[in-house]
C-alpha cells in the first residue's frame, strides 16, 4: 500500500490537526490588514498539507517527497518578510541544510530498497528483524537516517538557522519549533527497528544530541530575548528527545515529543506576555536559594520518585534522574523563605509533583501500547546520560546564581556568544553556498507583482 495508519500515526494526525487549528486561527487575527495574508494562508496550508502525506506515505519515495515539499512550503514562510536581511540569511542556511538532508535521507532509501528489494515501508520495518548482524547496507542507512535526524532538529553546530528564523512572523515560529522541528524525532520513530540494529547509529546519535543538548541548555540559561530563548530551548529539547531514542526510549521519546509541541506552540504564541509575567515575577520578589535549599529539594524529590517507582517501576536510570531534577526545580521556591506558611506551600508543591508524576505515568502506560519500549537499555549508555544531566544541573544552577565568580564569568561569556558555533557555520555555508541579499525595493517589489 502507498499509504497507511497506525496508532503512532493516528496520534500525531491528531497532534497535527490541534497545531493547525490554533496556528490557523491566530495567523487569521495577527495578520489581519497584511497586504500578503493570503500569500502566507495558502503557505501555511501548503506546509500542513505535505506534513500529512508525508506522514501518512509508506512508500519510500512518497515519503522522500512529501520530506521535500515541506521544506520548500516551509521556505515561503520564513520569507513572508524578504526584505529583512537577517531573515534572507537565516532561510538561506535553511535551506543548505534542508537540501543536505534530503540527499542524505535519499542515499538512505536507496539503500533500504537495495537490501530489501521493497519501497514498502511497513515491510522494511518488520524485516529487520530477520537480518543479521553483519549487514553493511543496513548500518549504513541507520548512520545515514541519524544524520538526517540531528539535521532536520537543528542540532549543533548547523543550529543557526533555527535561532535566526525567530525574524519570522510569530505563528510561523509556533508552526516551527511545535511541528516540524520534530520530524526528525518522528523518520526515527518510524524507523526504530532499523536504528535498533545498529549499534553503531545509536551511539553515534546519543554522543552528538547528548553534546547538542547540554550545550543548548547552558546557552539557553545566558539569552534575554524570549523569542531566542525559546528557539535556544528547542534545540535543546529536541537533543534529549533524541538522546531518549538513542537510549531505546521510545515511549518516553513521543511522549516528550507531544508534551514538546504543546508547550511550544503556546511558549511562542503567548510570547507578547512575557513582559508582563516578567513584571509580576519582579513585584513578588525572589530570593536565590541555597546550597541546603537544594539538597533537601533533592532528598524530597528522590524519595517522592522511588517511592512511585515501587508501583510504576521506571524503564532506565536516566529517566529517574530527570524526573527527580525537575521535581527538584519544582520543590525549591517552595523552601527558600523561612516562615510560618513554609509547611503549606511545601505540602502543596508536593501534591503538584505527585499531581504531575501520576499524569506522567499514566501517559506514558497509554502511549506504550502506541510506541512500545524494547525491553533493554544498555547500562553504560544510560549511566553516561545519567551523569550528563546530573552536571548540565549543578552547572546550571551555578551559571544562575554565581555567574559573577571568574571562571564562571568567562564561561557565561563563552556561552552567551553561542561557543561562536553558529559563525563558524555561517562562514562554511556562505563558502559552500554564496547568496546575495536582496535590495529591499526589489523585495518589495517582488511581493508587490505576487500580490497583483
Amino acid at each position: 500500500m502507498l499509504f497507511s495508519l497506525s496508532l503512532f500515526k493516528l496520534v500525531l494526525l491528531a497532534l497535527i490537526a490541534l497545531l493547525a487549528i490554533v496556528i490557523w486561527r491566530y495567523s487569521a487575527t495577527a495578520l489581519a490588514g497584511e497586504a500578503d495574508q493570503g500569500r502566507f494562508m495558502r503557505a501555511l496550508a501548503a506546509t500542513l498539507a505535505a506534513v500529512v502525506f508525508t506522514l501518512l506515505s509508506n512508500h519510500l519515495l512518497l515519503f522522500w517527497l512529501g520530506w521535500v515539499a515541506i521544506s520548500l512550503a516551509l521556505q515561503q514562510l520564513l520569507l513572508f518578510y524578504p526584505e529583512r536581511p537577517r531573515a534572507q540569511l537565516a532561510a538561506h542556511k535553511k535551506a543548505l541544510s534542508a537540501r543536505l538532508s534530503e540527499t542524505l535521507l535519499a542515499l538512505a532509501f536507496t539503500l533500504l530498497y537495495l537490501q530489501f528489494d521493497s519501497a514498502n515501508i511497513s515491510e522494511i520495518t518488520r524485516a529487520v528483524a530477520t537480518t543479521g548482524g553483519a549487514n553493511w547496507l543496513l548500518h549504513s542507512a541507520a548512520v545515514l537516517l541519524v544524520l538526517v535526524a540531528l539535521l532536520k532538529c537543528a542540532q549543533l553546530p548547523l543550529h543557526g538557522w533555527l535561532i535566526q528564523v525567530v525574524e519570522a512572523p510569530t505563528p510561523v515560529s509556533a508552526l516551527l519549533h511545535a511541528g516540524i522541528i520534530n520530524l526528525g524525532g518522528i523518520l526515527l520513530l518510524l524507523f526504530s527497528p532499523v536504528l535498533a540494529y545498529s549499534s553503531l547509529a545509536s551511539s553515534l546519535l546519543l554522543a552528538a544530541a547528548l553534546g547538542s543538548t547540554l550545550l543548548a541548555a547552558l546557552i539557553m540559561t545566558t539569552r534575554i530575548s524570549i523569542k531566542v530563548r525559546l528557539a535556544w530551548s528547542t534545540v535543546a529539547q529536541m537533543g534529549l528527545m533524541l538522546v531518549e531514542i538513542a537510549l531505546g526510549l521510545y515511549t518516553l521519546a513521543l511522549l516528550h515529543l507531544l508534551a514538546h509541541s504543546c508547550y511550544k506552540a503556546y511558549a511562542f504564541l503567548h510570547s507578547g506576555n512575557a513582559v508582563n509575567h516578567y513584571l509580576a515575577a519582579q513585584l513578588a520578589g525572589q530570593t536565590n536559594p541555597a546550597a541546603r535549599h537544594w539538597l533537601l529539594a533533592l532528598l524530597l524529590s528522590t524519595a517522592l520518585v522511588y517511592l512511585v517507582q515501587l508501583a510504576l517501576p521506571l524503564s532506565s536510570l536516566s529517566s529517574a534522574v530527570l524526573l527527580v531534577l525537575a521535581i527538584s526545580v519544582l520543590l525549591v521556591p517552595s523552601l527558600c523563605h523561612a516562615d510560618s506558611h513554609r509547611p503549606a506551600r511545601l505540602l502543596l508543591a508536593l501534591a503538584y509533583a505527585l499531581g504531575l508524576l501520576a499524569l506522567y505515568f499514566s501517559l506514558k502506560t497509554l502511549l506504550r501500547l502506541v510506541m512500545p519500549t524494547p525491553a533493554a537499555v544498555y547500562p553504560l549508555a544510560d549511566l553516561l546520560a545519567s551523569l550528563a544531566f546530573a552536571g548540565l544541573f549543578v552547572l546550571a544552577i551555578l551559571l544562575r546564581y554565581h555567574s559573577h565568580h571568574r571562571q564562571l564569568n568567562k564561561l557565561f561569556i563563552w556561552l552567551n556568544a553561542g561557543g561562536y558555533l553558529d559563525e563558524w557555520a555561517t562562514r562554511i555555508t556562505l563558502q559552500i553556498w554564496p547568496y546575495q541579499q536582496k535590495p529591499a525595493a526589489a523585495s518589495k517589489q517582488n511581493t508587490l507583482q505576487e500580490v497583483k
